[in-house]
């Protein structure tokens, strides 16, 4: 039987490099690791002040399509007194996604909700309540595309250039 060294396509294979005694050895490196040295954070946000959850801000997940803002201010209240009751909705149906942000007036009212809300029933729905990541939501986006960003009012390099050099050329 004769080996030889052709693929499953009839292609030559050449071996495998073998390490010689004479070469040093390299160091191996993952391919995974980040090029470079400083961590960086792959989340949108940038950590600030202003997205630093004291406390009292809850998430809530499990809701019915059905539930309204004033359904949950009212399940809610229960525990403690609700500055602010932020109802997900689609923004085609109007109907809630299942979700909502609620921000208690004090920590201790909100660590009572997560206590006792937790899991309980709501319209029919198995309730999840936790303390959100963050105190507020995201910058909603617009919501529709607005072109490139070229045609937005900012410019590529060339294009910079190119007004700039218009632009002197006017003035002297």
């Amino acid at each position: 039987m004769s080996h030889s060294r052709e693929g499953r396509h009839g292609h030559s294979k050449s071996p495998s490099p073998r390490p010689s005694a004479a070469s040093p050895p390299r160091a191996r490196r993952s391919r995974s690791l980040s090029r470079s040295r400083k961590s960086r954070s792959r989340s949108r946000s940038r950590e600030s002040v202003e997205a630093y959850n004291p406390g009292n801000n809850l998430y809530v997940t499990g809701l019915s399509t059905r539930v309204t803002s004033s359904d949950l201010e009212k399940f809610f209240a229960k525990e403690g007194k609700v500055l602010e009751c932020n109802l997900v909705l689609d923004p085609r149906s109007k109907e809630s996604r299942g979700f909502a942000f609620i921000t208690m007036e004090t920590t201790e009212a909100a660590e009572r909700c997560i206590k006792y809300l937790n899991r309980s029933v709501l319209e029919g729905r198995l309730v999840t309540v936790e303390k959100a990541k963050r105190s507020r939501g995201r910058t909603p986006t617009p919501g529709r595309y607005q072109g490139l960003r070229e045609r937005r009012g900012t410019c590529s390099f060339i294009q910079c250039i190119l007004l700039l050099i218009k632009h002197r050329a006017f003035e002297g």
